[in-house]
């Protein structure tokens, strides 16, 4: 795999901030840590010229608990780690408690203030917020007032999470931290933004700062085994997506491995793609994991499904993300090298009474 990758140019510059006027809510809530210092304990000592207490060196805050968020919280909580983290309705906040997650709603059109006092009396922030059409990055636009908020807290990391799709076409070749990202939209314009502005922000408040370029996400209950299995079309998205010869994914175990990596070590600015060792087409994938099923479900009648369509091309986006840094620089190595062995073990946990469904019932 190394042998393949290029070190051809240096990134882009780093483009300033995105700022907007911030404003209060008049109904704060706070996020609590059982022992956590209270804001009021925490705005007295800072009145008086004192730096707060923070013992704990273990407190993870999470902007964004999608799946990856969401995975990454539960394998902290069993090592050990205080986890709490935002997401962006009371429905899925619901979810997330039952699952034992500390969760509050956050709207980063309107934040109340209170919630990045509690940002800053965590040990560490992972951010895996996307930018948004309208407005880019929505943490961002408060770039000022969130470097304020936070500096002399008790942050010392702070990561990013990216994607690949930055790159843009590569004309399949292997490429790697060092190619010059040819953002094919403007969300990926926007993602190169937001990563110059985590990293800048890490670096002005003198944190350990990553950004990771994550493939296509796969895992436990998100994989091409559970859209067979739910009987789903392949929406024009995805069969354009599958028109590609090359696509990198990543299995969400060492996406949480590589972050985990970074915790122990104290670089100022770092960046690195999180990929397999194998990309690999989206048909060659569902192939696989049609197999898988039907070796283990011999009669389980699934719709067949041509995941492509002669009348869609995208030929735009052909690249193999090389994850040698990872690997050399974050000693990670992957659980699950190619999307074979990611695809079987999801295969393995699935309960056997997927085998009673038919073409006629859900599954």
């Amino acid at each position: 795999m190394e042998s393949h990758c290029m070190t051809t140019a240096q990134p882009s510059p780093a483009p300033p901030l995105l700022r907007r006027s911030f404003r209060p809510s008049t109904t704060p809530n706070f996020l609590k840590f059982s022992s956590m210092a209270s804001s009021s304990s925490l705005l007295n000592s800072q009145k008086d010229g004192v730096q707060p207490d923070f013992s704990a060196n273990k407190r993870m805050f999470i902007l964004g608990m999608g799946y990856v968020g969401q995975f990454f919280a539960q394998q902290l909580k069993t090592e050990g780690w205080d986890v709490a983290g935002t997401c962006t309705s009371i429905t899925k906040k619901k979810i997330l408690e039952e699952k034992g997650l500390d969760v509050h709603v956050f709207d980063a059109l309107e934040p109340e203030w209170k919630i990045f006092d509690n940002i800053r009396c965590c040990s560490h922030l992972l951010v895996s917020i996307p930018p948004t059409h309208d407005i880019g990055d929505p943490i961002l636009q408060h770039g000022e007032f969130l470097e304020k908020r936070l500096m002399n807290g008790n942050l010392r990391w702070l990561s990013y999470l990216s994607t690949t799709s930055i790159y843009g076409d590569a004309a399949g070749a292997w490429i790697d931290e060092n190619y010059i990202p040819k953002p094919p939209s403007n969300l990926a314009k926007m993602r190169l933004k937001s990563e110059e502005g985590w990293l800048k922000l890490g670096q002005d408040l003198g944190l350990a700062s990553y950004v990771f370029r994550l493939g296509g996400i796969y895992g436990p209950g998100r994989s091409a085994i559970n859209t067979i299995l739910k009987k789903e079309k392949s929406s024009v998205h995805q069969k354009r997506r599958a028109t590609r010869n090359f696509t990198s994914r990543v299995h969400v175990v060492d996406i949480c491995q590589a972050l985990k990596a970074s915790i122990s070590l104290q670089q100022q600015r770092s960046i690195y793609n999180v990929v397999d060792d194998d990309p690999a087409s989206r048909a060659e994938v569902f192939a696989f994991a049609q197999q898988l099923i039907e070796r283990r479900w011999p009669d389980l009648i699934i719709p067949t499904d041509n995941c492509t369509d002669n009348n869609i091309f995208c030929g735009d986006a052909e690249k193999r993300v090389c994850n040698a840094n990872i690997k050399k620089e974050l000693g990670v190595k992957l659980v699950y090298p190619c999307y074979r062995s990611g695809l079987q073990s999801i295969i393995d946990t699935i309960e056997d009474s997927v085998s009673h469904c038919n073409s006629e019932n859900n599954c």
